[in-house]
């Protein structure tokens, strides 16, 4: 069994640390770890790798021509403008899925949860080539997948079929789309979503961007379903942009319900709407955290799939910039993100998957701010970037 120790370094509580790693995993961390053929640390930052939980890899068009975003009012807008571009685009899926996973590791990420498009024009394709690209990238990333109706589930006849196709190739997750807003009908999208995941022993994460009042009465149903289904601890609201327009006691109440479920919420810190509020929502118990959502894709050019960035953002649209708030902002991209995807064995101890990142930076708070380049990325124990 290879032996790696890695010395001089600072973990994000300030103190001075090594790690010693042993067959993929974290055998011992913390002061006083060192040996002669230590990798030197140079006195960086160490954090747990970054963990990606809400990505759209079949989607995306980085290292494609300029392709600018549309302004358009309705979500139906956006999901018609990227049939058009992603049908003129030759490059398969899996290549243009390769190219930003090969920036994501460049930056530290080495677990990503990606959506993968299943509808009857496209069929389960998007699928197979997310299979493929996930087989390539197996001793470098870890990742899960989630089969999702991007262009509705109920209102587009034969997508039911394809989605309980797509979890039984292995996809781990059953996807939705706002159940209410898409689907004009609620119930029975959750229903579906819900029996289906129970009956496959998968998870279940449902984009949510209505809004206000009918969004938050989503929420409620969701987690209804998730009571009754026993899927307590694998279900994920995406967005729910609707948690940031609502009464704080009417928040208080889903909070501590979702809390009790353990459900989880993803946001990506948009700038143009509402979003859930994380400082309150995690002080309720809930777990909350940052993912990118799309990446150089036909909704928006924006993104570049650093998770340290994510983070970053997350803290610039609520103002945060104490310690604490940046350790939080941190843990959004990091121990949460994990949490919420149910990554097993994830951090900084003993017996957690050695995979962590060394930053030219001397505290988080600095680290977010900067985003330094610099970076030595560690996979089960084995430095694989930088």
């Amino acid at each position: 069994m290879s032996v790696t120790t890695y010395s001089n370094l600072v973990d994000p509580d300030g103190r001075a640390i090594g790690i010693r790693c042993a067959g993929g995993v974290i055998e011992a961390i913390g002061p006083g770890i060192d040996a002669p053929d230590a990798v030197d640390g140079e006195g960086r930052l160490v954090v747990p790798a970054f963990v990606e939980p809400h990505i759209h890899l079949d989607k995306i068009l980085w290292g494609e021509p300029w392709q600018p975003g549309p302004r358009v009012s309705r979500l139906l807008d956006y999901i018609d403008n990227e049939r058009k571009v992603l049908a003129a685009v030759p490059t398969p899926p899996a290549v243009r899925a390769g190219r930003i996973l090969t920036e994501m590791l460049r930056h530290g990420t080495t677990a990503v949860r990606s959506h993968i498009d299943v509808a009857p024009d496209m069929g389960l394709s998007h699928v197979e080539a997310m299979f493929t690209v996930r087989e390539e990238w197996r001793d470098r990333v870890d990742l899960q997948f989630v089969a999702f109706p991007q262009q509705g589930l109920l209102s587009r006849p034969g997508t039911t079929e394809l989605i309980r196709a797509a979890i039984d190739m292995g996809v781990e997750t059953v996807g939705g789309l706002d159940p209410a807003g898409i689907d004009g009908d609620p119930d029975g999208q959750l229903r579906f979503i819900f029996d289906l995941a129970v009956e496959k022993g998968a998870g279940v994460d449902i984009h949510l961007h209505d809004t206000g009042d009918l969004g938050a009465w989503q929420v409620e149903r969701i987690a209804d379903y998730t009571e009754a289904s026993g899927l307590a601890g694998k279900v994920m609201i995406s967005h729910a942009y609707c948690l940031g327009m609502i009464s704080e006691r009417r928040l208080d109440a889903i909070g501590r319900r979702l809390a009790d479920l353990k459900m989880s919420l993803m946001t990506s810190a948009p700038a143009d709407i509402a979003v859930p509020p994380v400082e309150r929502l995690t002080e309720l118990g809930v777990t909350i955290c940052c993912g990118s959502d799309g990446i150089r894709d036909s909704w928006s050019p924006l993104g570049n799939g650093d998770m340290l960035e994510r983070a970053f953002l997350t803290a610039y649209r609520f103002d945060w910039n104490r310690d604490e708030d940046f350790r939080r902002a941190l843990s959004c991209a990091t121990a949460v993100a994990a949490r919420a995807i149910g990554l097993e064995n994830y951090g900084l101890h003993a017996g957690a998957r050695a995979d962590f990142v060394m930053l030219e930076a001397v505290n988080v708070g600095d680290a977010i701010c900067r985003r330094p380049a610099g970076r030595r990325v560690v996979r089960r124990g084995a430095v694989i970037s930088g």
